[in-house]
């Protein structure tokens, strides 16, 4: 059983392995942002802070995008999947961040929480065909895959970064401050 602390989010083990360090820290951070977003009705999800353009739908939508393209579509080579695979991302390169506002709560946390579970399995299949060193299929522009490691790594980075985004934004909506 893992132990949740006061905002439900799961604590990485103090004394696990490689692998569930990482998962552990990627869990807390994915539960952090929904502790920051959950309970904001929909004006607060589409509410701004100074100059940015930055909202607590648009960072649901755009780390259920990045889950879905680090963990199914770098890591497999997989296609990207509906909605991601009707976007003109030509015409509209953030538009994970600007459609966002057209989404209810409902399917903004759908979409994320949806992401995530696709995203858990995806590292469970990866890791049946070798560990975290494995290469993803889905190569750079220089050639270089990103491992595994590599890419949780990077996930933990991504909501970090993010999370004090949605701190300030939450804040900014109804005042509610912590961690």
């Amino acid at each position: 059983m893992t132990d949740l602390d006061e905002y439900g989010r799961p604590q990485p083990p103090v004394d696990g392995d490689e692998l569930a360090t990482l998962a552990g820290f990627l869990d807390y951070q994915r539960a952090t942002l929904a502790w920051k977003c959950r309970g904001v009705d929909p004006a607060g999800l589409t509410a701004t802070v100074g100059a940015s353009t930055m909202t607590l739908g648009g960072l649901l939508k755009h780390l259920a995008y990045v889950e879905d393209d680090w963990f199914v579509r770098a890591l497999f080579g997989r296609e990207r999947s509906a909605p991601w695979n009707t976007v003109d991302w030509a015409a509209d390169n953030d538009w994970d961040w600007n459609s966002a506002a057209d989404d209810t709560a409902e399917e903004l946390f759908a979409l994320w929480e949806t992401a995530v579970e696709r995203s858990r399995a995806g590292l469970v299949e990866a890791l049946t065909h070798g560990g975290l060193e494995q290469p993803a299929e889905r190569t750079w522009p220089d050639g270089r895959s990103p491992s595994l490691r590599w890419i949780l790594t990077h996930m933990i980075e991504e909501y970090a970064r993010h999370n004090g985004h949605a701190d300030l934004l939450r804040e900014s909506v109804d005042g509610s401050t912590g961690e």
